[in-house]
C-alpha cells in the first residue's frame, strides 16, 4: 500500500468514526428536523434576509434605522424561541467546531512534523507564523 493509499484509508477510517459520533448524529437529526420545518425555515431565512439588507446598508455608510434594527431584533428573537430552529444553530455551531478541532489538529501535526500535544492544542490555534509562539 502506497502512502497516498495508507492516507486515504486513515482518512475513510475519520470519516466513519464522524459519522458514528453520537454528537455527530444529534447534530444531523437537528438539521434535518429543520430542514423538515417549514415555519423554522421561513424564519431563519427572514432573519438572514433582515441581516444582510443591515450589512448592506453599513458597508455603503448608510444609517440603520431604529425600526430596522427593531424589525431584526424581533425576527431574531422569534427564531431563537423556535425550538427547531435553535437545535439547528446549535447543531451549526457543533460541526463547526469539531470541523475546526480536526483541522487544527491536523494542521498542527503537519507544522510540528509530530502528533501534537495537549499544549500545543490549546495554544492560540493560529498557526507559529502568529508571532504569539
Amino acid at each position: 500500500m502506497s502512502q497516498s493509499e495508507a492516507i486515504g484509508q486513515k482518512t475513510r477510517e475519520l470519516c466513519e468514526t464522524i459519522l458514528e459520533d453520537a454528537g455527530f448524529k444529534s447534530a444531523q437529526q437537528r438539521i434535518q428536523a429543520f430542514l423538515e420545518d417549514e415555519k423554522a425555515r421561513t424564519q431563519y431565512e427572514e432573519v438572514v434576509r433582515l441581516g444582510q439588507a443591515l450589512r448592506r446598508k453599513q458597508q455603503f455608510g448608510e444609517p440603520l434605522s431604529e425600526e430596522e434594527i427593531q424589525q431584526f431584533e424581533k425576527a431574531r428573537e422569534e427564531l431563537l424561541a423556535n425550538e427547531v430552529a435553535r437545535g439547528f444553530l446549535d447543531a451549526q455551531t457543533e460541526l463547526e467546531e469539531m470541523r475546526q478541532a480536526i483541522q487544527q489538529q491536523v494542521a498542527l501535526t503537519m507544522e510540528l512534523g509530530r502528533m501534537p500535544t495537549h499544549e500545543d492544542m490549546d495554544g492560540c490555534g493560529c498557526g507559529s507564523g502568529c508571532g504569539c509562539h
